[in-house]
């Protein structure tokens, strides 16, 4: 979808869509499951816990970060990254309230 499309939607909707991009790669929902298990900051065990390149690690940190789900403070040479609890309870409110507003009935589909 093109930029100039996000106008015709909703700020919610399209704060929604955003955060289904972020998550929208399992190494992603990987790191995040991680960072909620460890609730610490975390730096580069990242790497060895997926397994992945560091190059691809980090982005995917970088998405993550832009989506605004983690924040990252630089410590010296290395970055120390955790969940930021503004956004992951703003993020969970709109998809709880998503998926709780939809009602589906058993058999009505086609």
């Amino acid at each position: 979808m093109g930029a100039s499309k996000t106008d015709l939607f909703t700020r919610e909707q399209n704060d929604m869509a955003a955060m289904a991009k972020a998550l929208a790669h399992p190494a992603r929902i990987a790191i995040l499951q991680y960072l909620v298990k460890k609730n610490v900051c975390v730096t580069g065990t990242l790497v060895e816990e997926l397994g992945l390149a560091q190059a691809t690690t980090s982005q995917h940190l970088k998405e993550l970060k832009t989506a605004g789900i983690i924040q990252g403070t630089i410590e010296g040479t290395s970055v120390c990254y955790c969940i930021d609890p503004k956004v992951w309870k703003q993020y969970k409110a709109l998809f709880s309230a998503f998926f709780g507003d939809i009602q589906i009935a058993e058999g009505n589909c086609c």
